[in-house]
């Protein structure tokens, strides 16, 4: 298994910036999916309400 913290700093840092920038794509993408799916039954059910 690697150590991370045998790394320097600099790479480090450059891993989580990276970590944290593929978090938010993936929000980014399972938001968007969960606003397509669950959006329109919504909004016709306020429309019809």
């Amino acid at each position: 298994m690697i150590d991370f913290f045998a790394f320097p700093p600099a790479v480090q840092a450059l891993a989580l910036v990276i970590l944290v920038l593929i978090e938010a794509v993936v929000l980014y993408v399972g938001y968007g999916v969960v606003e397509r799916v669950v959006a329109p039954p919504l909004i016709e059910t306020i429309e019809n309400a």
